[in-house]
């Protein structure tokens, strides 16, 4: 078993994030994809996360080693499952429903 493997298994509800953003450039939709990844892991995994950010335009190789086919794209690639969410990350709710960090709304109520 690989150290990350390790680190893995042994993570209860304490899970540290291990987060990589695939931006390209400096454009304003890449801006506001960092800047809404800060703002939701200081929020809600502070001291619990690594956030990498991978410029494809420096890194163009990246794209097709992990298989990115659109920017801004955010993988969750720890805790397990691996997800992605592609966009600039406005949608805060959804991200954080994805992240398994708040539960899954439900429609209409129960009687």
């Amino acid at each position: 078993m690989s150290p990350e493997e390790d680190d893995a298994s042994t993570q209860q509800t304490g899970d540290t994030y291990v987060l990589r953003l695939y931006v390209t450039g400096t454009t304003s939709r890449s801006a506001r994809a960092i800047e809404n990844m800060r703002r939701i892991c200081e929020a809600h995994l502070e001291g619990r996360y690594s956030l990498e950010v991978v410029d494809l335009y420096q890194d163009p190789e990246a794209a097709r080693t992990h298989q990115i086919v659109a920017a801004p794209t955010l993988v969750k690639l720890l805790p397990e499952p691996l997800r992605r969410f592609i966009g600039d990350l406005s949608d805060k709710d959804r991200i954080l429903q994805g992240l398994e960090l708040q539960p899954v709304a439900t429609r209409g109520h129960e009687a």
